[in-house]
């Protein structure tokens, strides 16, 4: 096993890094102050992001990735592997601002799974957010009820969605909805929805926790009008398939999202070590039970953020390789997920009244990391996933 970062990612990741010190970290407490208001210092940035990105062909630092063709013994570090690693980087900066970058949004991960080429061409340069949650359905996107109704050459939306990220400043929405209510997952599809289309209207921004720099929106759907063609991939319903279009956009986002909770633990750790460095002596060859307390704990910290890493990367390998990777992606979430909360919590306690206090961004961050075990599953939605995969259960012989 090879363990380094590819060579070839080195610049891009250096662009990333620099992206985190010079100009997404100096901002990141202005915006948690500043909820909803817009980075508008991130639109030089994104013009100059989307400039390398026609030039790489990948999202540099997105959340959107297309699984290139592998050839048969070939071994490929793709756009999966570049995006953790610019993810994680970008977020050791601050990861409400990278949840905000123009034409970054996960939306644009659902459409890379799951469209077909035109529409891939056609919703390139769009700023898509991802729309799945509801009032009465969290975690069990399967129960989704909102409706997709056949009409002519168009689809009439209704029903209401919640915390969508960058719902308000986005190009449009990829909507998730089911086609028939009685038939199950197997009906539920992904719609492109353009903004200022009639029926789909911005019910309120929520204020949260953390993440304050990303804009969170309610959208509801009223007798929406969308063009049959901006149904993404096959209108088909396939039962025997059932929910493998939906779970193949997880597959690709979530080591996305594990690689947001890698940069924010790489940043809280260092910090940690920073703040008490007068008070402690990081000797790695001494076993861990002859040392400080505090020493004790940060070695864990590490030790629990490099796991991570690596589980993330091995996810992202596997999807650039085209090889499933279902359980892997949802192994790296529910790790970097859990420990990265843990950690920034802790490091609020190591680092006393610094820790707790606006002075530093410790505790932003420990807001921040909460989301991060959350969306896109929570972690007992990703221990149920495993726990399937692992003893060959369904949905319906496990829930």
């Amino acid at each position: 096993m090879n363990l380094e970062i590819p060579k070839k990612f080195k610049g891009i990741q250096g662009f990333a890094l620099t992206a985190a010190q010079s100009l997404f970290r100096p901002i990141s407490r202005k915006y948690d102050l500043a909820e909803h208001e817009y980075p508008k210092e991130l639109d030089l940035f994104a013009a100059g992001l989307n400039g390398m990105n026609e030039g790489s062909g990948g999202a540099v630092g997105g959340a959107s990735s297309k699984k290139e063709d592998v050839q048969s013994g070939e071994v490929k570090n793709g756009g999966n592997m570049a995006n953790c690693i610019n993810i994680q980087t970008m977020c050791y900066g601050d990861v409400g601002l990278l949840l905000t970058i123009p034409g970054q949004g996960l939306g644009n991960a659902a459409i890379s799974a799951v469209a077909n080429p035109e529409q891939l061409k056609r919703f390139s340069k769009s700023w898509a957010a991802m729309a799945i949650t509801e009032p009465n359905c969290g975690s069990d996107s399967s129960a989704i009820t909102t409706t997709a109704v056949k009409d002519g050459d168009h689809y009439i939306l209704n029903g209401e969605k919640i915390f969508v990220t960058s719902g308000e400043r986005c190009d449009c929405v990829v909507v998730w909805a089911t086609l028939d209510k009685a038939i199950g997952k197997a009906a539920i599809k992904s719609f492109v929805v353009e903004k200022g289309t009639p029926g789909m209207e911005i019910a309120r921004l929520e204020k949260k926790l953390g993440i304050k720099a990303s804009d969170t929106a309610a959208i509801v759907f009223t007798d929406c009008r969308v063009p049959a063609e901006n149904l993404l991939g096959s209108p088909e319903i396939d039962v025997k398939k059932g929910f493998g279009g939906v779970m193949e956009t997880f597959d690709n986002t979530r080591p996305f999202v594990a690689s947001m909770a890698n940069g924010v633990a790489e940043a809280t750790i260092e910090r940690t070590k920073e703040l008490l460095e007068d008070s402690i002596n990081l000797d790695y060859a001494t076993p861990i039970n002859n040392v400080k307390a505090v020493e004790a704990e940060i070695y864990r910290m590490e030790a629990e953020h490099e796991a991570a890493r690596l589980l993330t990367l091995k996810a992202a390998w596997l999807a650039d390789n085209r090889i499933p990777n279902s359980l892997e992606a949802s192994v790296c979430k529910a790790k970097a997920g859990r420990i990265t909360n843990n950690l920034t919590l802790k490091a609020v306690e190591l680092c006393s009244s610094l820790g707790y206090s606006y002075q530093e961004l410790l505790e932003k961050w420990a807001r921040d990391s909460k989301i991060l075990d959350i969306f896109e599953g929570t972690q007992q939605i990703q221990q149920l996933i495993i726990a399937r995969r692992i003893l060959g259960k369904s949905s319906a012989e496990l829930k």
